[in-house]
This record gives structure tokens, C-alpha cells and sequence, in this order.
């Protein structure tokens, strides 16, 4: 595999992840792949926390995440980027989706999703199709699906 160094491509933002492992998997994705990771506070976890710091291991470089101390703060800065929303309640698939390279790619809570302010904010929204009867993937997973598919898209990978 080769190591590439990139200044500019999408970004993937967890909008108050609550589940420490899953955090720290999408860190270490991010960071393999060169995507810059944005948190929108508040976490349901301290970065402490031991299930986060196992997951983690030294991928973590809280340097290179861009945290946002509120929902507010995130939409003010992004007024004039394009947002993507994956969420299971959108009609259209990721797949018939074209990326751009200064996308960012927003995931909501484990537990909830984003509330219906923020789906009203966000003209995108995607979902990963699934067999009948599934509810969703976990959100690692997710994002790694959807981060690579972009990075193929704007020829990064």
C-alpha cells in the first residue's frame, strides 16, 4: 500500500458520537486514509476513557481533529460548503451520489441520528442501501464505506 499525503479532500464529521469504540475506529480510518475527521460536541464519552484509548492506540492526534463545541458553531462555519447527511431516513443512495473533493460528510449519533433541525439544514442526504428488514450498519463501518467511495470518486485512492 502506498502512503499518500493530502491537503485538501472530503471530510467525515460525527455529529456528538456516544460510543468510544466506534470513535476511535473512524479515527483510525480517517487517519489511514487522510481524511480530516470534525467532532461536533458534546461526546457521550471522555477521550480518556479506556474502551476509546483501546481502539484508538496511536492514531489519536487531537491536533488533527477539528472539534466543534456545538451544533451552532459547526453550521456558522460550514455557511458556505456542501454538506452531506448519510442518515437510513434519505431516499437516495450513496451510490448514485457524486462527490465532491471539499465535501463533508456528517453522521449523526449512534443512538438518535441528528435531530430534525439539522436534517432541515442539510439539502444532501444519503443512505447506504440494505437488505429489507435491517435497521443500519454501525457507524465505522459506515463511514468507512462512505469515505472511501468519495476518495474513488475524486481519484484519492
Amino acid at each position: 500500500m502506498t502512503h499518500k499525503s493530502r491537503t485538501q479532500g472530503p471530510k467525515i464529521a460525527l455529529f456528538e458520537p456516544d460510543i468510544p469504540q466506534n470513535t476511535a475506529a473512524i479515527i483510525r480510518t480517517c487517519a489511514c486514509l487522510g481524511a480530516k475527521l470534525e467532532i461536533i460536541e458534546p461526546c457521550g464519552f471522555l477521550l480518556s476513557d479506556k474502551r476509546f484509548k483501546r481502539v484508538v492506540m496511536d492514531y489519536f492526534n487531537k491536533d488533527e481533529i477539528q472539534f466543534y463545541q456545538s451544533s451552532d458553531q459547526f453550521f456558522k462555519k460550514k455557511k458556505n460548503q456542501r454538506l452531506i447527511l448519510m442518515t437510513t431516513k434519505a431516499s437516495k443512495s450513496y451510490i448514485n451520489f457524486k462527490f465532491d473533493k471539499n465535501d463533508t460528510i456528517l453522521f449523526g449519533r449512534e443512538s438518535a441520528g441528528v435531530p430534525e433541525n439539522i436534517h432541515k439544514l442539510i439539502k444532501n442526504k444519503l443512505k447506504i442501501p440494505m437488505q429489507n428488514n435491517k435497521r443500519s450498519l454501525n457507524i465505522a463501518s459506515s463511514v468507512a464505506i462512505i469515505l472511501a467511495e468519495s476518495l474513488r470518486q475524486i481519484k484519492f485512492i
